[in-house]
Formats: structure tokens, sequence, C-alpha cells
């Protein structure tokens, strides 16, 4: 297969292009929203031995999430490290004293041309409140959750349910309070 055409129909916060692509004889068409690489993580509080999500609204489904920390890598050449440790910083107030990569990947591939890189992050010092970028039209609430608390929860976010599989996979810190 091979994409012959790219025409952008939109551009906006995200950029929906539409391809033409052939294959063999068969030309088809594909829509593809062009919305950057992200960078995630499950932020675990080493001192308070509590788990710290985001809370925020989410217009594409409606309603409040609670999710693993998350946003965009903000310019070219950005590193993924980078973009989470800042992203922790501006949600949760937090500076990050451990990363560790869980995985790269495509939550949707048929549509979205997005790649996240989702890690663990541990912290242990709060350096301001958080609650994200007022000019990014964020209002993010911290939430604290112990391992029991975040095991018990049934989250619809896919990367965070990513993050909490592998953590029950590597073994998770002693269920305290």
């Amino acid at each position: 297969m091979e994409i012959t055409k790219r025409d952008t129909v939109y551009q906006g916060h995200y950029r929906l292009q539409v391809y033409t692509v052939k294959d063999g004889d068969q030309e088809f068409k594909r829509e593809v929203y062009q919305t950057g690489q992200a960078a995630a993580a499950l932020v675990y509080d080493t001192q308070k031995q509590k788990f710290i999500l985001a809370k925020q609204y989410r217009p594409a489904v409606e309603r409040e999430l609670l999710e693993a920390v998350a946003g965009m890598l903000d310019s070219e050449g950005e590193k993924p490290e980078d973009a989470i440790t800042r992203e922790i910083e501006e949600e949760v107030g937090y500076a990050v004293d451990k990363l560790e990569l869980i995985s790269e990947f495509y939550p949707s591939p048929g549509a979205f041309s997005e790649k996240i890189y989702l890690f663990y992050a541990e912290v242990s010092r709060q350096t301001s409140a958080g609650g994200g970028k007022d000019e990014e039209n964020e209002s993010i609430k911290a939430v604290e959750m112990s391992t029991q608390e975040l095991l018990a929860h049934r989250f619809t976010d896919g990367k965070t349910i990513m993050a909490v599989q592998w953590l029950k996979l590597a073994g998770l810190p002693a269920p305290t309070k």
C-alpha cells in the first residue's frame, strides 16, 4: 500500500487529513487525525505510599475521567522523558525522582497518528499546587489512591488500564493504608 495524497480538511487544536491510499489498482480514502505525540505516567508518591492520578473533563467523552498524568510533547525534538516530567509538575505539582519506560504504543492506529510513551514515575515531594495550565484551559484535580483503591477502581482510559496492568505484572508496592 502507498499513500498517494494527503489533504488537510481541518486545522485546529488537532489536524484532520484525508489520505488517498493506493493498493494495487484500487484507491480508497481514509481520514487521519494528526494529534502529535504524548507522554503519560502512573505516578507513585514514595513518601505517602499513594498513587497520584489526574481527574479532568474530557470533551470527547463528555465527562470527567480519572487517568494517568499525561500531556503532549510540546516542541519538535522534545524528549518524552522531559515532556512527562513537565506534565507531572504542571498537572499534579510533583518533582520526579525516578522514571521507568513501560511502553510506547499507538492507542488507535486505525484513524489516529498519536503515539504515547507510557512511564511509571516515582515522586516524593510536591513542589506546587498543580492543576494544569490556565492558558491550555486545563482544570485538573490530583487524586490520591492507595494500592488497594487503584486495583479496585474500574478505569475507562486505555493508557491508565495498561499502566495498572503493567504494575500488577511488575509487582505492586506493598499495600498500605
